[in-house]
Parts: C-alpha cells; structure tokens; sequence
C-alpha cells in the first residue's frame, strides 16, 4: 500500500493519528510510510487497562510531538460484542478518547479492505460495525479512510446504506448486587 499524494498532505496536516481497522489488515508499510512523514509510532504497553482501558492511550497522547498509535479501543467496541456478547470499553470512553485526539489536532485513520461479502460472517459484521462506529467518532474527530486496496478518503458525508445484518445484542448479566429476601434486624 502506499499514499496517495493527497491522502499524505491530508494526514500531514494533523499531529495525531490513531490507526484503526479489521483484523488482518497489514499495517507495517502504512507505519513506515507515516514515519517518513513524521509520525513516531507509539504502542500502547499490553492490554487495555481493567478500570479505565482509555488509560494507556491518554498516557500517550500526553507526549510532546506528533505521533501515531496503533489503536486498538475501536476493535475492542467492534469484535467484543461479536465473541462476547459485549463489550469492554463503553462508548463514553471511546468517545472521550476521540475527543482527546481531536484536541491534540489529531485523526483516525480507518484502514480498511475490500468491501465485505453480504455472508453474514464475522468479518462483515465487523466491517459494518467499523463503518458505524466511524461514522459516530467522525462527529467527534476528524476521521480519514485508508482503503488498502486503493486511495486514501476523508469520511464521506453520506454513507452508503448497511444491509440488514445486525451485531447481536450483549447478553443479559444478571447484576452483582442481587436483590435478597432475608431482611436484617437491628436490636
């Protein structure tokens, strides 16, 4: 993959770039293009954080100079309610970490692939997730396409229509605080 001389300028003109996409899509050449730009790679230390998973990107959105991160928070919102019926970030924070980059005259890049087979597969479901997350942080922070098989776009203003396929609703969790029947008797 390489830019397109218009997709570079685009990108050249924010600080921050938070690179986001489907599983599988290769990302080594889009790193080493970037730096040639002047985006240092930073990545974020292990997994998310178990109280606040916006932590380790705040950390280093915190550092002088322009940089991108291989993100990671988007996929989380995307592929956990496909395996696990839910997700372990909210939109509350994905939105927070949005702004944050939006702040630091920032981006996400939205890498992604030839357009999805209508099969019903995960790998759909997670492309037409992709496309409406997107769509919502692209009210938030400026939001640039990267298709790997062809030129890099801003968002477009009209998306084309989703098909039917929908993400399964989580799972109900019956909560921790249970109500109980025995009552308690002072005295």
């Amino acid at each position: 993959m390489s830019l397109p001389p218009s997709a570079a300028e685009s990108i050249a003109s924010y600080r921050t770039l938070v690179v986001e996409g489907h599983e599988g899509v290769r990302r080594t050449h889009l790193f080493a293009e970037l730096a040639l730009l002047g985006f240092p790679l930073r990545c974020r230390p292990g997994g998310l954080h178990h109280l606040d998973p916006t932590l380790p990107y705040r950390d280093l959105l915190a550092a002088p100079g322009p940089l991108v991160i291989d993100g990671g928070i988007v996929g989380e919102l995307v592929y956990g309610p496909l395996r696990h019926g839910r997700s372990r970030v909210t939109w509350i924070q994905v939105l927070d970490l949005a702004e944050a980059v939006a702040e630091r005259d920032g981006a996400m890049l939205h890498l992604t692939g030839a357009g999805p087979a209508a099969d019903g597969s995960e790998a759909t479901a997670a492309a037409l997730a992709y496309a409406r997350v997107f769509r919502t942080l692209a009210q938030h922070v400026p939001v640039v396409t990267v298709d790997i098989t062809g030129p890099a776009t801003d968002l477009p203003a009209e998306s084309p229509p989703e098909p039917g396929h929908r993400i399964r609703a989580p799972s109900f969790r019956q909560s921790q605080l249970r109500h109980t029947t025995r009552k308690l008797t002072i005295g």
